[in-house]
């Protein structure tokens, strides 16, 4: 004779559901759900966009944005075909100087754009190499001519005033 404990309803209500409530059980329907997550995207967006004012800005004004002018060195100190690092517009940003000729210098952000290794100017082949992955560079441009990376080198821009190189300002990029 089979037992009758397992046919018995543990609780008073006639069904199983009863941690739900009849009443209110349509409040969480899927259109009150989307309303709610709509409702939280609205509400994430909003607060949001204060700082997507503040982001927008700074990107917009990269091209333009002018650091305080740092002097790399004495013309006298740089022979003509000669490259030398330096750091810029930051302490931990590496860059590259080499003079092309008396009056003609070029100055591009050292880090390959593959994988950001650092690249080197080959003096007797007259190109800009990242040994990581034998990616070379056009060192009139900065453009890629050969290796994996795909965008040039962000070009940093150079004066000569009173006998010395300074650079000004980082020349992103353009897509």
């Amino acid at each position: 004779m089979p037992s009758d404990k397992n046919n018995k309803i543990p609780f008073n209500e006639d069904n199983y559901t009863h941690n739900i409530e009849r009443n209110n059980e349509r409040k969480l329907d899927r259109r009150g759900f989307m309303k709610t997550l709509v409702g939280a995207a609205g509400v994430f967006a909003i607060s949001s966009l204060p700082w997507g004012m503040v982001a927008a800005k700074e990107l917009m004004g990269l091209g333009e944005k002018e650091y305080p002018h740092k002097k790399i060195t004495d013309v006298s100190k740089l022979a003509i075909g000669d490259a030398m690092n330096f750091k810029f517009p930051g302490d931990h940003d590496d860059a590259i100087l080499i003079r092309l000729s008396e009056k003609k210098y070029v100055a591009y952000q050292n880090a390959c754009t593959h994988l950001r290794c650092p690249v080197f100017w080959v003096k007797e082949e007259g190109e800009m190499i990242c040994p990581c992955h034998h990616g070379k560079f056009d060192v009139e441009t900065g453009v890629p001519t050969a290796g994996p990376p795909r965008r040039p080198l962000p070009e940093i821009q150079v004066k000569v005033e009173n006998g010395a190189v300074y650079a000004v300002r980082v020349k992103r990029y353009e897509v």
